[in-house]
Parts: C-alpha cells; sequence; structure tokens
C-alpha cells in the first residue's frame, strides 16, 4: 500500500490486523497522513480508544517511505493533561521482524511509537518531533519485545526519547540524537508492586541535548524483578540536567524493590545543568550492584566542579570527572 508524495490524508483510528498471507507486507509512506486536528472529531471504535494506527500480528511489516505522520495532538494536550486519556499515535503489537524506517512522526496526543510483545524489530532514520512542553510524548516506547534495534534517528519531544519498559531484553540503541525530552530510559519499573524485568540494553554513540536526563534507570520501590546487563557508552552530553542518573527509589513507596545489578556508563562526556552530574540513588535494604563508571568526564556549564550523589551504590569508578566516591569506597552514602 502506497500513500503517494505530495498528498496529505486525514485518517481516523484504524487497525490493521494479521495474520496475513503474503511473506512480506509494505507500507509506504510518501506522502502524508494526519489525524483530526481536533479532539471531538476523532471517531474511535467502542473497543480501541487508546491508538491511532495499530498494526497487530503481521509478521515482516515493511513501513518506510520518507512521508510524514502527524498525530495532532495539540488539542489532546490542552484537554486531557493525564496521560491515561491520551492515545498512542502508531501501535506494532505481537508483530515479529519488523521494519520501520525513514518517516517523520510528529505531536502525537501521548507517545508517538510503541513496540509491543514484538520480537525483531529494526527501526532506523526516523525524526520524530514534539514540542518540549508536551506531556507524556515519548518517542519510542518499548515493552515486552526483544531483538529490537533502532539507529541513526532524531528524536525530541516532551518526555522519554526512548523508554525501555518491562519484558523487554536485547535492546540496541545506537547514533540517537535525543533533545528536547527526558533522555534514554530504562523504566520506570514495578509500578504498584509489579514483577518487571528488562536486560541486555546497550546504548552506544547517542548525543543528548538540553534534555532533563541523559542516561537514566529508574524503578519503584515496592516493586519486585530486576533490571541488569545494562550499558551506555560513548555517549556525548550537551547542557543536560541530570547526566548518569539511577533512581531505585522513583517515588518511594516501601522497603522492597526492583533490583539494578550489571550497570556499565563508560565514555560519556560533556556539560552539565543540574546539581548533581551523577547520581546513584539506591534502595537501602537492596542496593544497587556491580555498577561501573569508566573515562567519565562532565563538567557544569557555570564552572568549577561538577556534583556526585550517592546512596547505596556498590561497584568502582574509574577515570571518573567528578570522581564517584562511593563505589570505590563502598561506604553509604555521599552527597559531594
Amino acid at each position: 500500500m502506497t500513500i503517494p508524495n505530495g498528498k496529505t490524508f486525514l485518517l481516523q483510528p484504524l487497525s490493521f490486523n494479521g495474520p496475513c498471507k503474503p511473506g512480506t507486507i509494505t507500507i509506504e509512506i510518501k506522502g502524508s497522513i494526519t489525524a483530526p486536528k481536533d479532539v471531538k472529531l476523532w471517531k474511535f471504535s467502542s473497543d480501541r480508544k487508546n491508538v491511532w494506527i495499530r498494526f497487530s500480528e503481521i509478521n515482516d511489516l515493511i513501513v518506510n517511505g520518507k512521508g510524514d505522520i502527524d498525530g495532532q495532538g495539540s488539542s489532546w494536550w490542552l484537554r486531557y493533561p493525564g496521560d491515561q486519556d491520551r492515545p498512542t499515535a502508531l501501535q506494532f503489537l505481537g508483530c515479529q521482524d519488523l521494519k520501520l524506517n525513514d518517516l517523520t512522526h510528529r505531536n502525537s496526543p501521548r507517545n508517538h511509537i510503541s513496540i509491543d510483545t514484538c520480537k525483531g524489530a529494526f527501526i532506523s532514520n526516523l525524526h520524530i518531533i514534539a514540542a518540549p512542553t508536551s506531556p507524556n510524548t515519548d518517542g519510542i516506547d518499548i515493552s515486552q519485545s526483544s531483538n529490537v534495534f533502532i539507529t541513526n534517528s532524531f528524536i525530541g519531544t516532551g518526555d522519554d526519547c526512548i523508554a525501555i519498559n518491562s519484558g523487554s531484553r536485547f535492546i540496541n540503541i545506537t547514533g540517537v540524537f535525543c533533545g528536547p525530552g527526558h533522555g534514554i530510559s530504562v523504566g520506570s519499573l514495578g509500578k504498584n508492586g509489579a514483577f518487571s524485568t528488562v536486560e541486555q540494553v546497550y546504548v552506544r554513540n547517542c548525543t543528548f541535548t538540553r534534555t532533563s536526563n541523559g542516561a537514566r534507570i529508574k524503578t519503584f520501590t515496592g516493586g519486585s524483578g530486576y533490571a541488569r546487563n545494562i550499558k551506555y557508552e560513548d555517549i556525548t552530553l550537551v547542557e543536560v540536567e541530570n547526566p548518569v542518573y539511577i533512581n531505585q527509589n522513583y517515588i518511594p513507596v516501601q522497603d522492597s524493590a526492583v533490583e539494578v545489578s550489571d550497570v556499565t556508563f563508560s565514555n560519556i562526556h560533556g556539560t552539565s545543568t543540574g546539581k548533581y552530574a551523577v547520581e546513584l540513588l539506591c534502595e537501602p535494604n537492596i542496593g544497587c550492584t556491580d555498577i561501573v563508571l569508566n573515562n567519565i568526564n562532565i563538567k557544569p556549564i557555570s564552572g568549577g566542579e561538577a556534583l556526585v550523589s550517592c546512596s547505596n551504590a556498590h561497584g568502582r569508578c574509574t577515570s571518573c570527572v567528578p570522581n564517584v566516591l562511593c563505589l570505590s569506597q563502598n561506604n553509604g552514602t555521599i552527597v559531594y
């Protein structure tokens, strides 16, 4: 199916449901697809009100074409500030060996792209944009999925550029330019006491520009499970508020938490704007283990030395500016 160049098509909420007989289905978007401009003009089916465009159970799906997908989200942001009341623009549900590339996505009512229960997704050369003040407009959300590759893309929205949620494993992200937004995040995990898992995440050669966070892991206390085997490497920071950030007490409620372990931050350099260049805020009873910082050089734009806040994190730090003493000394809580 082809959306021709030079044409703009108004599209109401729509689902494409598999399985499909052809070996490969290709959706070629050369022109533009736009959602209704006003919330009141959207026409949802009675059983689905949380997604604008959904592809479900379609294997070997290809979506490309250098076109434009506009979710017309501004009226939603004003009318429904709570994210649960707004639809995702584009969802891939149970699609195996998906290929998504060469498109521009803009102004989703909520998150722009959801990758849910997919095995094998190859995403490249996307341009995802929304206003910095747009609420919960994540660029790409990944959940219950594996073998997801995201490369060579620009994402600037009002929330996470990429969020890696529970059930995700073997996630590879390279060459992403992020900003504005909240960085590339693992989590949040363990909300409402949930058992959550994320593992084998590799983020490399990415640039964060004026984001609120850079490399971030966030979990709720009261949950269980694990976030492990996670690496952020070769990261450039341009005026980032919280460059390196682990929060195992994200909205604390009780004395259990998702275990955070085997996390590496390597070759991260640039400038920060917040109080702390490195924050490792871990739960006192469980803590964060095997946390490695290597070749870190973060300087505040205001001059002087960057600060560190560290609680209950254990591991090691080598060639770090600022020096993260709590990892080398393993002596509890340090703020300096």
